[in-house]
Formats: structure tokens, C-alpha cells, sequence
């Protein structure tokens, strides 16, 4: 009974919850916004400066998203394969954008999340050969020049690592009530955020902590492939724009 009592009263009210839909819709217009910002903007105005900001949700919802992904799917490997086919096809108008300056697009980040899970899952009973794989995993992202480097890598891993971690116990023990779903996961991975803008940490801290843990109404196969398909058709359209 007690721990139900707990439970309950560190539950967030139903209609601030955020489904898993939510968080994807909420990181894909941050994206768009930021990098609308980024390319199509001037910079250093009030407007530019509020969609950088908003736009700095994106990656750690998506890096969140990804270990949720991770941990709920039928085919790890279908996961990482299509991570990585959408990749290498955005690599095309990633590259026209920025000018083959050596850096790769985020959806590689994403793939190479997924990738150090599999080897944290696989390693995980031997500590130390676990840490050093994710470090050149790690090491991979930083020289490769992926979107985010070993920051995000090291994020996803940690938004996985701690999926189940709470601080109920230690709240009940010193009677405070607050809110407990995913304050470990945020704690852990806010250094990381805080990086790129300690605003947009906050604001992504917020809405990570708003998961309900549910997948939301967008279903089906052609609705998850929309979502992956966003990315570079986007990147393709900031390229027009630039060049009309």
C-alpha cells in the first residue's frame, strides 16, 4: 500500500503527459526550426535566436527516443540498418549544405547509438571491456565528425543505461514529493545538454521528463518511415531554398 501511495503521488498529471508520438513531433519541429534558423536566417536577431534555442530540444529527445527505440523493438538489427540506409541517403543533401567539410549528418550519430547499445547489452556483465568498447565507440563518433561526436553517443548510452533507475526510494526515505520519471536519466545526461545552450537542456530536460511511457497514436510502417524520411527531405528543401 505504501508503495502505491508513493507512486501515485509522484505521478505527473494525465494532461501533461507526453506519449512517444508526442516526443517525436515535438523533436522533428524543433529540428526543422533550428536548422531553418541556421541556414535561412540572419544570425544573432531575437527571432534567430529563439529558434536556435527551441532548437536545441531536438537532439537530446531524439537521443532519448532512440534508446526507447532501442530497448521496445522487434529487430535490433532492422533498427540499426535503417538508421544507417537513412544516413547514408541524407549524407547527399547533408553535404551540399554544409560543403563537404568533413562532417557526416546526425543520422549516423543516431546509428552509432544504436550500435554502442548492442555492445553495452552484449558487455554489460564485463565491466571494464564494457567501458572501453563504448569509449572507442565513443572515440569513433569524435574522429569520424558525426553530428554531436562522442557527446551524443555517450548520451544515448546513458538514456539507455538508466532507463530504469528512480529516485522513489530515496524521496520516500527523506518524504519529499516530486515527480520521479526520468529524473536519473536527466540528471545524468543534463552536463552533456548543457553544452549546446543550457536553455535548450532545460527545455528538452522538461519535455524528457513529460514521457509517459507510452508510444502515442502515430503507428504503422508508413508513419514510422515518414519520420525517418523527414530528415533528409528537409535537408534537401533548405538546399533549394539556398539556391533558387
Amino acid at each position: 500500500m505504501e508503495n502505491t501511495l508513493i507512486s501515485k503521488s509522484f505521478s505527473v498529471p494525465l494532461s501533461l503527459r507526453l506519449s512517444g508520438s508526442a516526443l517525436k513531433i515535438i523533436a522533428v519541429l524543433s529540428m526543422a526550426a533550428d536548422h531553418c534558423a541556421y541556414f535561412l536566417m540572419e544570425p544573432d536577431t531575437p527571432l534567430y535566436n529563439v529558434l536556435r534555442c527551441f532548437g536545441r530540444i531536438a537532439f537530446p529527445v531524439f537521443a532519448f527516443l532512440i534508446a526507447e527505440g532501442f530497448a521496445h523493438t522487434r529487430s535490433r538489427t532492422r533498427y540499426f540498418l535503417t538508421l544507417l540506409g537513412f544516413a547514408l541517403l541524407s549524407e547527399i543533401p547533408w553535404n551540399l549544405l554544409n560543403g563537404y567539410d568533413g562532417t557526416h549528418n546526425v543520422m549516423f550519430s543516431l546509428s552509432l547509438g544504436v550500435a554502442t547499445l548492442a555492445v553495452f547489452d552484449r558487455l554489460c556483465e564485463h565491466g571494464p571491456l564494457c567501458c572501453f568498447s563504448i569509449l572507442i565507440l565513443c572515440c569513433l563518433a569524435w574522429w569520424s565528425g558525426v553530428d554531436y561526436e562522442w557527446r551524443g553517443i555517450l548520451m544515448i548510452a546513458m538514456f539507455y543505461m538508466l532507463r530504469h533507475q528512480t529516485i522513489i526510494p530515496w524521496l520516500s526515505h527523506h518524504h519529499i514529493c516530486f515527480p520521479s520519471q526520468a529524473i536519473i536519466q536527466i540528471l545524468f545526461t543534463f552536463p552533456l545538454m548543457m553544452h549546446y545552450g543550457i536553455a535548450g537542456a532545460i527545455l528538452a530536460s522538461i519535455v524528457i521528463f513529460l514521457y509517459d511511457g507510452t508510444r502515442g497514436n502515430i503507428k504503422g510502417t508508413v508513419a514510422k518511415y515518414s519520420f525517418y524520411a523527414f530528415y533528409p527531405c528537409h535537408l534537401l528543401f533548405l538546399f533549394l531554398s539556398l539556391n533558387r
